[in-house]
C-alpha cells in the first residue's frame, strides 16, 4: 500500500548541521548589516555634498568611507562623482533620509559593540537633526514674512 522513502529527506533536525552549507555567525551578520547602513549614509551624505558642500560633509564622507572600508575586510566602498538624478534633491529631505540611516547604524554598532562607528553614527545623527531644524527654519522665514505683509 505504501512504498518506502527511496530518497534522502529533505527535512534535516536543527542539531544536524552541513559541511556544504555556508553559515555566518552573528558578529558576520552585524558586520554585513552595519556596513550596508554605513554605506547608504554616505551615499546621502555625498548627494548632500553635491548639493551644499561643506567642510563638515567631506570629514564626515571620509570617516564614513573608512568604517564601511574596515567592515568589509579592506574593500573601499563603491562612490558616485555624479549626483543621482530623478531623486529627491531637497535639502531638508535628505538630511531627514541621513537621520534616519544614521539611527539606523547606531542600533547595530550597538548591538555589536562597536564603539567606533556608533559615536559616528550619532554624531551624524545629531549633525543631521542639526541641518533639518535649520532648513525648517529657513524654509518657514519666507512664510511667517509672507502672513506678516498680509495682514
Amino acid at each position: 500500500m505504501y512504498e518506502p522513502i527511496r530518497t534522502k529527506s529533505v527535512h534535516t533536525m536543527a542539531a544536524t548541521t552541513s559541511p556544504d552549507f555556508p553559515h555566518r555567525s552573528r558578529e558576520e551578520e552585524l558586520d554585513i548589516q552595519l556596513a550596508g547602513h554605513l554605506a547608504a549614509l554616505l551615499a546621502t551624505t555625498d548627494e548632500l555634498r553635491a548639493l551644499a558642500p561643506t567642510a563638515d560633509l567631506d570629514t564626515a564622507a571620509e570617516r564614513l568611507s573608512e568604517q564601511v572600508a574596515r567592515l568589509r575586510g579592506g574593500l573601499p566602498p563603491v562612490r558616485s562623482s555624479a549626483p543621482a538624478g530623478g531623486r529627491d534633491r531637497d535639502a531638508a529631505g535628505l538630511h531627514r533620509r541621513a537621520h534616519a540611516l544614521a539611527g539606523r547604524a547606531l542600533v547595530v554598532a550597538a548591538s555589536r559593540a562597536d564603539t567606533a562607528a556608533a559615536i559616528l553614527a550619532a554624531e551624524r545623527m545629531d549633525a543631521h537633526a542639526a541641518a533639518e531644524r535649520v532648513d525648517a527654519r529657513t524654509s518657514a522665514e519666507p512664510l511667517a514674512d509672507r502672513e506678516l505683509a498680509s495682514h
